[in-house]
């Protein structure tokens, strides 16, 4: 999958339509369903997260969102523009960056985002200003006159990224693009996707990791085996698995016995101890009890260290959801 080349052009649409609005995607190779009547609707100006393990089906939704496939089934529309009767609309308007890097090896950093950026239509000029910004912002300024070869993996994303960047699209298709980065490149990608949203971009971001799209994505779709198995926001999920934790830590161990029992009075719920740790935990389906809970702690002189309410984790989530976490691999035919 290629960068972006879109043209830069306004980005006001109206908000009322979705940015993307795909019912029933289906596309199969050969016998084989990679995507199986996937449904999604993206607001303008936000972060879709669509998570999902190898072989979800997932680069192939992108694929067909961003007109790079046909779908042989469904249909789907790009601020109101149908994919198959308006291709050429909808590449005006969006941007993609896929999984390999589309940079050339054999030419320097600078001299890769010089041409893509004489590709869009930008000056001589313009083009080396929007290179010397892009280096910085993806720290690759000390490399800037080395040849691709010489890079390491890491760095050859963060070059590929900050091509798909030289013109800011109204929509912008990022397919696992924090893939082989480093924690400190991932951070600054997640913040760079921040401020384009902040700028009023609408991204499209698919992951295997469940932290990143927990960090990032308004709204997350659950991708599996073609389908979309769940929809909502982070929190929204992580309620349809179940209730919170609350988790207290005490002071002396030796009060863990009676704080169990009036715990599980408040909470009209079973107590799990670790005696040794002084811990206690217990599901938790009202938050707002947890003040008066404490303060019958207090009346018995049961003094807590900590406390903290846990919300299921996305990985919770899926596995629950899935049956299998997000590692497991699924591989299907080019989904």
């Amino acid at each position: 999958m290629t960068s972006s080349l879109t043209t830069s052009r306004s980005r006001s649409h109206d908000t009322a339509t979705p940015a993307i609005e795909a019912e029933n995607l289906v596309k199969l190779f050969g016998r084989q369903r990679a995507v199986d009547g996937v449904s999604l609707s993206v607001p303008v100006g936000t972060v879709y997260g669509v998570l999902g393990p190898n072989g979800a089906g997932k680069t192939t939704t992108v694929r067909m969102l961003a007109t790079l496939l046909r779908p042989d089934g469904g249909s789907a529309r790009i601020f109101g523009h149908d994919v198959v009767r308006s291709p050429t609309a909808v590449r005006s308007l969006v941007g993609v960056t896929g999984q390999y890097a589309s940079v050339d090896q054999d030419l320097t950093a600078t001299e890769n985002l010089m041409i893509f950026s004489r590709l869009l239509g930008l000056s001589t000029a313009a083009a080396r200003r929007r290179s010397r910004d892009l280096l910085e912002e993806f720290a690759l300024t000390d490399a800037a006159d080395k040849a691709l070869k010489n890079f390491s993996g890491g760095m050859r994303r963060r070059l590929d990224l900050a091509a798909s960047l030289i013109a800011t699209p109204p929509l912008l298709f990022l397919d696992e693009p924090t893939t082989g980065l480093d924690p400190r490149t991932r951070a600054q990608m997640w913040d760079t996707i921040r401020r384009l949203v902040a700028d009023g971009t609408t991204v499209l971001l698919t992951t295997q990791y469940l932290d990143e799209a927990d960090q990032l994505a308004d709204r997350i779709a659950v991708i599996d085996r073609g389908r979309v198995v769940a929809d909502g926001t982070a929190d929204d999920l992580k309620r349809s698995v179940g209730t919170s934790t609350l988790r207290l830590v005490l002071v002396d161990r030796a009060d863990v016995d009676r704080a169990r029992t009036l715990i599980a009075a408040s909470l009209r719920a079973d107590v799990a101890t670790t005696p040794e740790a002084g811990a206690l935990t217990a599901p938790l389906t009202d938050p707002s009890v947890t003040p008066d809970l404490l303060v019958r702690l207090r009346d018995e002189n049961i003094v807590v260290d900590e406390i903290a309410v846990q919300k299921p984790s996305l990985d919770e989530v899926f596995l629950s959801i899935t049956g299998h976490d997000t590692d497991t691999d699924t591989e299907r035919t080019s989904a």
